[in-house]
């Protein structure tokens, strides 16, 4: 049996098929072809017959990202002439000029008719399309154009290679906890949000501490003064949680950390619990700071003195795409510079 991997340009000759071999060339008018005799590059293999040999799984994509950014706009563009060569339908937002075929649809509705959704930016954007992507329940893939950025694992330079291999199938699925957040009040009334990184309780005036307790699974855990508290996820453990003291946590584990922004007592630290753990956060009586609540850095509202900020895991999850070969220790260790020697040998420095 033979599959397509790889489009090309070349004709079918040894230049030819090195070249499509490398992924040097992409375009139209050649294949190359894994056969029973070995790699071939086929002339005339017509584009229809081409996307026969794709998966079928991502019909259509829509793609999101800043694209007033020109650092986001480039590979925004390239992304999306891509897709459309190998006969994938994009969509996008009426803010974001690409060429047709792309078609502009709004962007609520993005989500809902796609099969997976693509994000050009940092984790900012992927937190934004993490949002679109579950109410719609498709898939999300990333390609990193932020700074730091943990949730976008794909980078500009292998993107177009990357795509390819997610459309012939070449991919893992990865879901990731999300949290809900309640705000209720002593009415019933609530406000509600998901998170894929963190809820935050956070002071609202400068140089007061905002009083609070904690009661985990129904019970008293802690009364707490300081700037607030962090509940995240482990997919958020490298973010806000992280800067303030929290451990990081391997994204597969159904755990969340609860974690205190600059406490007054310095015996108030980060806890990790199980994620079926409801968390529920009040105000002290004594109180004199107001307090906010934001969710994935949103605001979903004030906590009053009487309110009641209650977290608990999602019934649903997000999945993000990866392609082959992702690594969650090798993305550590490139954005915490982790594995280097800093020490300067036979210098001032051991």
């Amino acid at each position: 049996m033979s599959d397509v991997i790889r489009w090309c340009n070349e004709p079918a000759t040894t230049a030819g098929k090195q070249k499509a071999n490398n992924g040097l060339a992409v375009g139209q008018g050649f294949a190359t072809i894994r056969t029973p005799a070995g790699i071939v590059c086929a002339p005339g293999f017509p584009l229809d017959g081409f996307n026969s040999y794709m998966s079928k799984e991502f019909s259509t994509v829509a793609l999101l990202g800043r694209f007033e950014d020109p650092r986001v706009a480039e590979p925004m563009g390239a992304v999306a002439r891509h897709l459309c060569n190998a006969g994938v339908s994009v969509i996008a937002s009426p803010d974001v000029v690409l060429e047709p075929p792309v078609q502009t649809v709004d962007e609520s509705e993005m989500a809902g008719r796609a099969d997976l959704v693509i994000a050009v930016g940092g984790d900012g954007t992927m937190l934004y399309a993490a949002g679109l992507a579950r109410e719609a329940a498709v898939p999300l893939l990333g390609i990193n154009r932020g700074r730091l950025g943990f949730l976008a694992d794909v980078t500009p330079d292998e993107m177009l290679h990357r795509l390819d291999q997610v459309l012939a199938g070449e991919y893992t699925r990865e879901t990731r906890l999300l949290l809900t957040a309640r705000i209720v009040a002593p009415d019933g009334t609530r406000k509600t949000a998901a998170a894929l990184n963190d809820v935050v309780l956070q002071r609202r005036e400068t140089g007061r501490m905002v009083d609070f307790e904690t009661r985990i699974a129904g019970r008293y855990v802690n009364t707490h003064s300081g700037d607030g508290l962090i509940v995240s996820t482990p997919t958020g453990s490298t973010a806000y949680a992280l800067s303030c003291g929290g451990p990081i946590i391997e994204p597969g584990l159904d755990a969340v950390v609860v974690v205190p922004v600059c406490p007054h007592t310095l015996s108030d630290r980060p806890i990790v619990i199980p994620a079926r753990y409801l968390i529920e956060v009040r105000l002290l009586a004594s109180s004199v700071a107001r307090a906010e609540v934001t969710v994935d850095g949103h605001v979903l509202g004030d906590l009053g003195a009487e309110d009641a900020l209650v977290i608990g895991q999602s019934d649903v999850r997000i999945t993000l795409i990866h392609p082959p070969g992702y690594d969650y220790f090798e993305i550590l260790r490139s954005k915490l510079h982790w594995g280097r020697d800093g020490r300067v040998r036979g210098g001032a420095r051991d």
